[in-house]
């Protein structure tokens, strides 16, 4: 078995210690909070439903296809004649109004697909739809330009596919505390302690005890580092927020990391919507009110750029059950202190001249986006990770 194919079928794969080598000495390490750029990425995971997020409330169309679950006018925040949020996103039009939001409209990609797993792959891996990758773009970035072992983070207990490369993975840390404890066992420093040279150069056990070590000496620095510094904010008692409270954490206590990636679950809405999808994005908004004013309080927030996604969208026509089903292009939220276009980026697609399956048709490549981030934000070569070009975009 080569050492690819025994990295991915060990049971260490999703565990703490599934991390890539070469640990840098600590004097190495950058410390200023400001001036390093890091990407925040947030996945709405089951598919948010873009419409009800951003709303076309002088459309006919939209309620005619929406009569119980579309949001009267009265009940939205108006962002300008056409469109509105939804209520529960009364902290993002605030930020909004301060020019730190880009709303970018009918994001998707060429024949869509509509099942989670395989969107959610193909928006992880930035692949074609009829592609199958087993890295992700942001693990083909550390391949190329990052060999720092913690650059990406995963704020959770397994890490996704989006942070996955074909030699260099990212890191899933939920908590640096327990990471840390993790490591002390004193069965697992005794096997890191008491190895020969001959098991290092050995094919897949040399593999595993470099990796062991590596992650000890990951873990001891990200929980010495980021327990320097202690929030600024009260956050919502709720496992986002902690995932967001973490990433602020690691932030402002300078932390070499270049990318996190955050996660809120529950966006599947196929029956009774309204109060479920009010909720989360509720849960979404609050979130980033106290992580995006952690960040001011350090400094660091200028520095920081937050991309919001979902694997699709959903149809235009509500279904029986008073929900929706899977649809394709949707509604993506850039939020940052150095936007170039902040505010509604581009218009929204049209509810008349729909896709075969009744969906808004896409109008910008996802892609687009990711080279546009790559490129004017983390300063590498799009067209390496992408393994292809495509158009930048005018938002940062």
């Amino acid at each position: 078995m080569d050492r690819r194919k025994f990295i991915k079928n060990s049971s260490l794969a999703s565990s703490l210690f599934f991390v890539p080598s070469f640990v840098k000495a600590f004097s190495d390490v950058i410390t200023s909070k400001t001036g390093y750029k890091r990407l925040v990425i947030i996945q709405l995971s089951g598919g948010n439903d873009g419409l009800n997020t951003l709303i076309p409330f002088r459309n006919d169309v939209y309620y005619k296809a929406r009569p119980t679950i579309g949001i009267k006018k009265e009940n939205l925040i108006n962002l300008n004649n056409e469109l509105g949020l939804h209520s529960s996103l009364l902290p993002l039009k605030k930020l909004y109004d301060q020019g730190y939001v880009s709303i970018i409209n009918n994001v998707g990609y060429p024949n869509p697909n509509r099942s989670h797993f395989r969107a959610t792959d193909i928006w992880q891996t930035a692949s074609h739809s009829n592609q199958y990758l087993q890295s992700g773009w942001i693990g083909r970035y550390l391949d190329n330009f990052n060999q720092n072992p913690y650059a990406a983070i995963e704020i959770d207990e397994s890490l996704s596919l989006a942070l996955k490369g074909e030699v260099q993975n990212g890191m899933a840390v939920k908590s640096p505390n327990t990471l840390y404890k993790t490591t002390q066992d004193p069965y697992l420093k005794k096997v890191v302690e008491h190895y020969e040279e001959s098991h290092l150069s050995e094919h897949n056990l040399g593999y595993l005890y470099k990796t062991m070590i590596d992650t000890e000496n990951s873990a001891k620095y990200i929980f010495e580092t980021s327990k320097t510094v202690t929030p600024s904010q009260n956050y919502p008692n709720n496992g986002f927020s902690k995932q967001l409270r973490t990433t602020a954490q690691f932030i402002n206590s300078g932390l070499k990391t270049r990318v996190f990636y955050a996660s809120l679950n529950g966006f599947d809405t196929h029956v009774n919507q309204m109060n479920v999808h009010k909720r989360h994005l509720k849960t979404y908004a609050d979130g980033i009110d106290a992580f995006v004013k952690d960040l001011q309080s350090k400094n660091t927030f200028n520095d920081t750029l937050i991309l919001t996604f979902s694997e699709f969208g959903r149809r235009v026509k509500q279904n029986r059950g008073n929900g929706t089903d899977h649809g394709s292009a949707n509604t993506l939220f850039i939020i940052g202190g150095n936007l170039k276009k902040p505010g509604v980026y581009n218009e929204m697609g049209s509810l008349e001249d729909l896709d075969d399956n009744g969906d808004v048709k896409f109008e910008i490549d996802f892609r687009n986006v990711y080279a546009t981030v790559l490129k004017q934000w983390l300063h590498v070569e799009d067209n390496v990770v992408l393994n292809q070009s495509f158009n930048q975009l005018d938002f940062i």
